[in-house]
């Protein structure tokens, strides 16, 4: 009897130690998720239900005030009309563009590491140095662009302080910067696929188009779902490039949302709206996350 309890003790004793084990594996990574996660979320929408104070009249609570101030602001309208035209023209182009620089450097042609090189390279730059870079080119009268159309008799055109072009020349930066990085995620898996595939596709008398069209770019899916994820979240927190190129303007023509959020936040001084517009962008991007892991992701994934 008395070995029966000996044993059941050395057993509930290892059970604490490997509970123990276990927690303190845990411990950095919640202190980190706790400290810049967790909390920060927490704040923000407790944030979000308070007005905004001042020293004469402090803070009260509100509950859904802020948001609807929010839906009541024209201008907030406008900025998530840009974000959606952003989104919907960058993460599309930035994919394609990717895919098809990564099937090609992937493929055996000369000098296939300097093509890589030079699709990478403006991944590697800093956002403030690339759109310094840009802003040379979008420059009226002195930049790179209107320098090459005057070679052709077209007239001065102010890329960005005009509304009507304003925001594209935003997107171009965008794609610019980001086709290269997406590119590497694709040319990861592409170097995944077992040769094997192709030479039966030879076989079979398939064309190359037909080879990529069927097997390639099913096989791709899962990685492009991952880029389309990643690209999503890239699509609301753009305000490095709009510092520079734009700050909005003119006439929130290029203004985005984490632009309109930093705004109100240490512009406005406007804390509860700032915090109001992150829970909804929060919200849109874990619905919109969720129906893509839930539901396309079902339709990915070939075994």
């Amino acid at each position: 009897m008395s070995h029966v309890m000996a044993q059941e003790d050395g057993m509930a004793l290892l059970r604490r130690r490997r509970a123990i084990h276990g927690w303190l594996l845990l411990t950095p990574a919640l202190v980190m998720l706790t400290t810049f996660a967790f909390y920060p979320s927490v704040a923000t929408i407790w944030t979000s239900l308070w007005s905004r104070g001042t020293r004469r009249n402090p803070s009260e609570f509100v509950g859904t005030g802020n948001y609807q101030r929010i839906f009541d602001d024209p201008t907030f309208w406008t900025v998530a009309w840009n974000n959606i035209l952003y989104a919907a023209v960058t993460i599309p182009v930035s994919i394609g563009l990717a895919l098809v620089m990564a099937l090609w450097a992937n493929a055996r042609i000369p000098a296939r590491s300097f093509v890589r090189t030079a699709y990478f390279t403006p991944t590697m730059l800093p956002m403030i140095a690339a759109a310094n870079l840009w802003l040379f080119f979008f420059t009226p009268g002195f930049g790179v662009l209107d320098q090459i159309g005057a070679l052709f008799g077209a007239p001065s055109v102010n890329w960005l302080g005009q509304p009507e072009t304003a925001l594209w020349a935003v997107c171009i930066v965008t794609i610019w910067k980001e086709a290269g990085f997406f590119m590497i995620f694709y040319l990861a898996a592409l170097q995944t696929i077992p040769p094997d595939l192709e030479e039966a596709a030879d076989i079979e008398g398939a064309s190359r188009w037909t080879y990529t069209r069927r097997v390639v770019l099913p096989l791709l899916m899962p990685t492009t779902l991952f880029i389309l994820v990643n690209a999503m979240i890239n699509s609301v927190k753009l305000i490095d490039h709009l510092f520079i190129l734009t700050k909005g303007g003119p006439n929130d023509a290029s203004k985005l949302m984490l632009y309109y959020i930093w705004e109100n936040a240490f512009a406005f001084f406007d804390a509860p709206a700032a915090a109001a517009m992150t829970v909804l962008v929060l919200a849109v991007l874990g619905a919109l996350a969720a129906f893509q892991f839930f539901v396309i992701d079902r339709r990915t994934h070939y075994r």
